[in-house]
């Protein structure tokens, strides 16, 4: 519980700090010399991931936009740690941004006694970029074909049954799924979804629990086969699998995202115009039907909505991590 006292008491802070990113502009306008130089995005995962894909999405445009480089800085590893702790080292000066996903802000903090970046004072939120469920997949050689299916050869075999997740969000909902359920499953970390998905594709792993988005082609090429989603309602891009509550696990609402953050001290004009300018790229008919296509919900917000959905969502997984008893250190 102390843990999820320091988050609440954190709120406050957090949102201060977002409303004056977000009333900061007016009177101040955007520095002259801004950009001055290439633009840096630091991405916590291997290419081919939904954080990758947003970041590159927003890159292409934004480097036509500036007529400045973009460049994508892919740092794997760590649960997000490693790229984290780059980007509250960087500069605050506007040239790095940092695509931060719930784990990174939210949820981390209840799963190691020490990090090296302080997810409310290291970083400035800048817009919450999409939301997107997970899938729990199969591959095709499992017999299973629904989730009744599942919970018999999980319940017949404990401990056996594993499945691959390569962010801590779907490690999270792995354990939330095992504790809902009452099953013990096996779960096999990687560095990201896409090494993870590789090798449930190859058979190597039976099961995954994998962000929707990066996931929706190898379920349309029929290389893994969708057993439920963890979103409160169907995904209309899989209007035929049911949620984890319609499969009888009644309560299981879990939804993944991804953001903008900039290091802490960035000027507020800065971090004005970046805004601007991110949710702009972002509401584009061309990324707006990318994102979706790929399962994702674009959002788009101001950086105290965003502020505010780091802050409820770091107290709503604090209680999901204490209550399964997860811990990384």
């Amino acid at each position: 519980m102390q843990t999820l006292r320091r988050l609440a008491r954190s709120l406050a802070a957090l949102l201060c700090t977002a409303c004056l990113a977000l009333g900061a502009a007016a009177g101040t306008g955007t520095q002259d010399a801004y950009p001055s130089k290439p633009i840096r995005i630091i991405v916590p995962f291997p290419p081919g991931g939904g954080s990758d894909l947003v970041a590159r999405s927003v890159a292409a445009r934004l480097g036509e936009r500036w007529k400045q480089p973009v460049l994508v800085d892919n740092r794997p590893g760590g649960n997000t740690l490693i790229a984290a702790e780059a980007a509250a080292r960087a500069a605050p000066d506007g040239h790095t941004l940092f695509v931060a996903i719930d784990a990174t802000l939210a949820m981390n903090q209840s799963l190691y006694r020490k990090l090296p970046y302080d997810p409310v004072k290291s970083f400035a939120p800048v817009t919450l970029a999409i939301t997107m469920p997970m899938v729990l997949a199969a591959h095709p050689s499992v017999g299973a074909r629904s989730m009744a299916e599942l919970l018999a050869a999980a319940r017949a075999q404990p401990g056996r049954l594993a499945y691959a997740h390569g962010a801590l969000p779907a490690q999270v909902a792995g354990e939330v799924f095992k504790r809902a359920a009452g099953v013990d499953l096996l779960a096999v970390p990687y560095k990201g979804g896409a090494p993870a998905m590789t090798d449930t594709v190859a058979g190597q792993v039976p099961l995954i629990f994998d962000a929707l988005g990066p996931a929706m082609p190898y379920l349309q090429g029929g290389k893994v086969r969708a057993l439920a989603v963890t979103s409160a309602a169907r995904s209309p891009l899989l209007p035929e699998v049911p949620t984890l509550a319609e499969s009888g696990l009644p309560g299981v609402d879990l939804q993944t995202w991804i953001g903008f953050v900039v290091p802490a001290g960035t000027p507020l004009p800065i971090i004005d115009r970046l805004h601007r300018e991110l949710t702009a790229i972002l509401q584009m008919p061309g990324t707006r039907e990318l994102l979706t296509g790929m399962g994702m919900t674009v959002v788009a917000g101001t950086p105290a909505q965003f502020a505010q959905t780091i802050a409820e969502d770091a107290l709503k997984f604090g209680r999901i991590i204490e209550a399964a008893g997860i811990r990384l250190d």
